[in-house]
C-alpha cells in the first residue's frame, strides 16, 4: 500500500513507533529529499534495505506510475522533509493516482506545524482554514488578503521568514492596525518563539528580522452588529408578501439576533 508517514518537523522526540516501524518495513521510501530522509533514518537508527526515491513537485507526476506498481508488491512510504506529506508538500498527485488507481492508502499520523501553531496561538480552534503560502509579490498578496477580510475563521498560513515582515505589514494595510495575529516560529525546536498581539504589533516586532520556520495564524473577521434598518425593512417586505406580522418578526429574528419584541414594535409603528 502507499503510507503518508509524518516526521518530526523539529524535535526528533516526536517521531513515533510507528514511523519507525513503516520506515523499516518499507519496500520503498519515496522523500522529498532523500538526504533529509537518510539523516532521519539515521538519527532514528533504522536499518532497512528500502529504496530511496525522489518525489518532489518536478517529479510526483512522472514517478506516480512506477511508484504504485511497488505499492502493489510492498508498502512506499512517502515522507516529507518535515509533517504530514500532501500539507502544503509534495504528495497529492500520488495519492489522488492511487486511489484512482485502487491501490489502498493509509498513514501514520504525526507531528503537523498546521495544528501545532493552532493549537498554541490561542485562537479559535472550532473552525479554521490553511491556506498555505501567500503569493510572493505585493499586489498579488494584497489581493490574497483582501478575500480574508471578512473569513470568520482562523486561518493559518505558512511563510518564509525573509517574506514575514512583508506580510505583517500588508495585514496592518489590509485588515487595519486591531485584528490578532500569531506569528509561531521553530515549533517543537529550541528555540522555538511565539508571538501574540494585534496586526500592528506582531508587525513592529517583525521589522527587527524573522528567523526559523514560520506559521502565520490569522484571526478570523468579527461578526458585523445586525443592521436594524434592514431587519425591519425585512419584517416588512415578508408582510406585504402575505406573511402574519408576528410570523415574519420572528423569521427575522431568529436570521439576525435581534429582538423579536424590538422587531415587532418596529414594525407595527411603521406600518
Amino acid at each position: 500500500m502507499l503510507v503518508l508517514a509524518a516526521t518530526p518537523i523539529g524535535n526528533l522526540g516526536d517521531a513515533s513507533r510507528r514511523l519507525v516501524e513503516a520506515l523499516a518495513g518499507a519496500t520503498v521510501i519515496a522523500a522529498e529529499d532523500t538526504r533529509v530522509a537518510q539523516r532521519l533514518l539515521a538519527a532514528l537508527h533504522v536499518e532497512t534495505s528500502a529504496r530511496l526515491v525522489v518525489v518532489n513537485e518536478h517529479t510526483e507526476r512522472a514517478r506516480s506510475a512506477a511508484l504504485l506498481e511497488a505499492a502493489r508488491e510492498g508498502d512506499v512510504v512517502l515522507v516529507s522533509d518535515a509533517g504530514m506529506p500532501t500539507v502544503s508538500d509534495p504528495g497529492f498527485a500520488l495519492v489522488r493516482a492511487a486511489i484512482d488507481a485502487g491501490v489502498p492508502v493509509t498513514a501514520v499520523p504525526g507531528p503537523s506545524a498546521v495544528l501545532t501553531a493552532l493549537a498554541l496561538s490561542g485562537l479559535p480552534t472550532d473552525r479554521f482554514v490553511f491556506e498555505g503560502f501567500p503569493p510572493r509579490k505585493p499586489g498579488e498578496r494584497s489581493r490574497f488578503l483582501r478575500t480574508l477580510v471578512a473569513e470568520p475563521r482562523t486561518t493559518v498560513l505558512f511563510e518564509s521568514p525573509n517574506r514575514t515582515a512583508a506580510l505583517l505589514a500588508a495585514m496592518v494595510e489590509v485588515f487595519g492596525p486591531q485584528r490578532q495575529v500569531v506569528v509561531a516560529r521553530e515549533l517543537t525546536k529550541l528555540h522555538e518563539e511565539v508571538v501574540r498581539g494585534t496586526v500592528a504589533q506582531v508587525a513592529a516586532w517583525a521589522e527587527g528580522g524573522v528567523r526559523g520556520e514560520v506559521v502565520v495564524v490569522l484571526a478570523g473577521a468579527e461578526a458585523a452588529p445586525p443592521d436594524a434598518d434592514a431587519a425591519l425593512a425585512a419584517v416588512l417586505a415578508l408582510v406585504s408578501g402575505g406573511a402574519r406580522l408576528k410570523e415574519a418578526t420572528a423569521q427575522v429574528a431568529e436570521r439576525t439576533g435581534l429582538s423579536r419584541k424590538a422587531l415587532y414594535d418596529a414594525a407595527l409603528a411603521a406600518r
